[in-house]
């Protein structure tokens, strides 16, 4: 259970956190939530997929892996990625709902190593890992604010298509990602204009068709499988 403690200059001065990623910190996952907030980054390494939980809320996540705990774009150095999906960036952060300096996770075993990276600097000022992790847990917070907005606007017209993504490897490996939902793109292009029209003043369009061209990566992950499995 994480033991979370608001940061301050003055008790936590000295406190350094490790820069880390692997298997040990919750990265080896097979996909991971994303916002539409960051859908831009997003689709230009992961396929977006949607999915709906049990109380019927739709969700976004990036595919990572086809298997089992497996992130195909995570290496023993850390991820290979150009970007890091903000959830896995934050580290042993959170922001604080009240608002202020983040929270962090005192029972990481990231925080207080030797050889992390100081949070503060030597006149009490925020050091450059720190103004990372507030503006990366800033953006989450933001982030979890527009999903309800983005898939409410999409389900509202009839754009969200249920379908089962079927991949196939060289080797003749088949996968299965059943219960997704993707845009509908014959929907989205017979929507009356007003409709479309609100769509882009809102901005919803561009975060729809970027999640759209995002399945498209589906071929990188089949290269990243192929190259692991020989």
């Amino acid at each position: 259970m994480a033991n979370w403690v608001k940061l301050d200059n003055v008790d936590h001065a000295e406190l350094t956190v490790a820069r880390r990623h692997g298997a040990a910190f919750g990265d080896a996952v097979n996909q991971v939530l994303v916002f539409p907030t960051e859908f831009e980054q997003i689709q230009r390494e992961y396929p977006i997929l949607f999915r709906r939980d049990d109380q019927a809320r739709f969700y976004a996540v990036a595919l990572l892996g086809l298997d089992l705990d497996e992130n195909l774009f995570l290496a023993e150095s850390g991820w290979t990625s150009r970007y890091v999906p903000a959830v896995q960036q934050r580290g042993p952060f959170s922001a604080d709902p009240a608002g202020g300096a983040p929270l962090i996770d005192f029972d990481d075993p990231r925080v207080g190593v030797e050889d992390g990276e100081p949070l503060f600097l030597p006149h009490g000022g925020s050091a450059p890992y720190l103004q990372h992790v507030t503006a990366v847990t800033e953006a989450i917070r933001h982030g979890s604010a527009s999903i309800a907005p983005f898939f409410a606007a999409l389900d509202e017209l009839g754009l969200l298509r249920a379908r089962t993504l079927d991949i196939q490897l060289g080797d003749g490996t088949s996968y299965t990602v059943p219960e997704v939902f993707t845009l509908d793109e014959e929907r989205l292009a017979d929507l009356p204009d007003a409709a479309l029209v609100r769509l882009h003043r809102s901005g919803l369009l561009r975060a729809a068709t970027m999640a759209a061209a995002s399945l498209a990566n589906v071929a990188r992950l089949i290269e990243l499988k192929n190259a692991r499995v020989g």
